[in-house]
C-alpha cells in the first residue's frame, strides 16, 4: 500500500503543481502575448496535452502489466512521471527560447501523461491484490490517500513560499523549486517499489496459464459495455475535482483578483480533512456496496454545485474552507473511497490492468482533463460570472451517478488471502 500510495501521490504532486502553477503564473511564463485570462487557458491546454497522452499509456503499460507483471511496469511509470516534473523546473520561459519553451513543456506532458496512464492502475492492483477480498474497499481507498496528499505538499510548498518571498519572487523564478524537489519523491518511491513483490493473484494467474495475448481485444469486445459505463461513472470523481481548486483559484484570483493566500490555504485544509474521509468512505464501501457509496457522492456534488460557488464568491477564508472541505473531503472522498474496488472488479484478473487503466484514463482525461477549460471556458462566457459553471457540475454528476448504478462486477475473481497463501506454500 506504501508503494502504491506513493506513486498515486507523485501522480497527484505533478498534476496539482502543474494546474496550480499555470492557474496562477504560467500564462505569463509561457503565454507572453495573451490576455491573462486567455493564457490561463492556453496553459490549461498543455495541461490537457498530458491527459490527452493518458489513454494510450493506459493501453501500453496496461498490456505489459497483465502479461508481464505489474510490479517492473510501475518502476518505469514513476520515473517517467518523476523525472518529466523536475525537468519542468529547469525549463527555460518564453522571453528566453520564443516559441520552443511552449513546444517543450507540450513534449514533457506527454511523457508525463505516458507515464501517467500506466501508474494508477498498477498501484491500485497491487494493493487490491494483496488485500482480503471484504476490505478491498478501505486498502485501495488508503491507496487513493495519495491524491489529497499529492494535492497538499504542492499547495503547501506554493503557499509557503508565496509568504515568505517577496511580492514578485515566485511569479520569476521561485515557481521552479516545487518541480525540482519532486526528486525527492521520486527517489523514495523507486526504492520502496523495487523492494516489493509482484501482486499474488498476478503470480496464481500465470501459473495458471490464463494470460491472454492482447488483453485490450478482450476487454474491448468482452466488457466494452462496461468500459463505457464506468468512463461515465468516473467523469464526476475527476471533473469536479478539478472545478474545487483549479476553476476556483482562477476564479477567485483573476476574476475576483483576490489573493491567493486564503484560497491556497482552504485547499490545504479540505486535502488534510480528505486524507482521513478516504479511507471512511472506502470502509463504508465495503459495507453497504460501493456503488451505493459511489453514487451517493455524485448527488452530494450535485446539491452543493451552487453553494460552493457562493461561498466563493464572499471571499472569505472560512466560506472558502467550508466549500473546499465539502467538496473534497466529502463529496469527492465519497467517490474516490469506493472507486479503486468498484472499477478493479469489474474485470478478470488476466485483463485487470488494461481494464482498470481504459476506466481511469479516459474517464479522467474526459473529466478532469477536459474540466479545467470547460470551467475557465464559462468564466469567460459568463463575463467573469460563475452563475454558468454549476451546469457543467450538474451534468457530469446526473451522468456518473446513473452510470455507476448501471455497473455490475465482472467474473468470480480469486480469494486474495487464499492467493496469497497459495503463493507463499508454492
Amino acid at each position: 500500500m506504501t508503494a502504491s500510495a506513493l506513486g498515486t501521490t507523485v501522480e497527484y504532486y505533478d498534476f496539482t503543481l502543474y494546474a496550480t502553477t499555470a492557474a496562477l503564473v504560467f500564462d505569463r511564463i509561457f503565454f507572453p502575448d495573451a490576455s491573462p485570462l486567455v493564457g490561463t487557458l492556453a496553459a490549461f491546454a498543455t495541461y490537457f496535452v498530458g491527459y490527452l497522452a493518458r489513454p494510450l499509456g493506459g493501453l501500453i503499460f496496461g498490456h505489459y502489466g497483465d502479461k508481464l507483471g505489474r510490479k517492473n511496469v510501475l518502476i518505469i511509470t514513476m520515473l517517467m512521471m518523476g523525472i518529466g516534473t523536475f525537468a519542468i523546473g529547469l525549463l527555460p520561459s518564453y522571453d528566453q527560447i520564443g516559441i520552443w519553451a511552449p513546444l517543450l513543456l507540450v513534449l514533457i506532458r506527454v511523457i508525463q501523461g505516458l507515464g501517467m496512464g500506466g501508474e494508477y492502475g498498477g498501484g491500485v492492483l497491487m494493493a487490491l491484490e494483496y488485500s482480503p477480498r471484504e476490505r478491498q474497499g478501505l486498502f485501495t481507498s488508503i491507496v487513493h490517500v495519495g491524491t489529497p496528499a499529492g494535492v497538499l505538499l504542492p499547495v503547501a510548498l506554493i503557499a509557503a513560499l508565496d509568504l515568505v518571498l517577496p511580492a514578485d519572487a515566485y511569479e520569476n523564478w521561485a515557481w521552479r523549486i516545487p518541480f525540482l524537489l519532486s526528486i525527492l519523491l521520486i527517489g523514495v518511491g523507486v526504492y520502496i517499489r523495487l523492494r516489493v513483490t509482484e501482486s499474488p493473484e498476478f503470480v496464481k494467474m500465470r501459473a495458471d496459464r490464463e494470460v491472454q495475448s492482447l488483453p485490450v481485444r478482450e476487454v474491448v469486445t468482452r466488457q466494452s459495455a462496461t468500459v463505457l459505463l464506468s468512463v461515465l461513472a468516473k467523469l464526476a470523481e475527476s471533473g469536479l475535482f478539478n472545478i474545487y481548486y483549479v476553476v476556483a483559484i482562477t476564479y477567485v484570483t483573476v476574476e475576483l483578483d483576490l489573493p491567493r493566500g486564503p484560497v491556497l490555504t482552504a485547499v490545504l485544509i479540505a486535502c488534510f480533512i480528505e486524507c482521513f474521509t478516504l479511507p471512511l468512505f472506502g470502509h463504508l464501501s465495503d459495507r453497504i456496496g460501493r456503488r451505493k457509496v459511489y453514487a451517493g457522492g455524485a448527488i452530494f456534488q450535485l446539491v452543493l454545485a451552487i453553494p460552493f460557488f457562493l461561498l466563493m464568491q464572499t471571499g472569505n477564508f472560512w466560506a472558502y474552507t467550508l466549500g473546499m472541505a465539502l467538496g473534497l473531503g466529502v463529496g469527492h472522498a465519497a467517490m474516490y473511497g469506493a472507486q479503486g474496488a468498484l472499477f478493479a472488479n469489474l474485470y478478470p484478473v488476466n485483463v485487470r490492468y488494461t481494464g482498470l487503466s481504459l476506466t481511469q484514463q479516459v474517464g479522467a482525461t474526459l473529466g478532469g482533463g477536459l474540466s479545467p477549460m470547460i470551467g475557465t471556458s464559462l468564466l469567460a462566457a459568463g463575463h467573469g460570472s460563475w452563475h454558468l459553471l454549476p451546469i457543467y457540475c450538474f451534468t457530469v454528476a446526473i451522468v456518473s451517478a446513473l452510470a455507476a448504478s448501471r455497473l455490475r462486477s465482472g467474473e468470480a475473481q480469486y480469494s486474495s488471502r487464499t492467493v496469497v497463501e497459495e503463493v507463499r506454500n508454492s
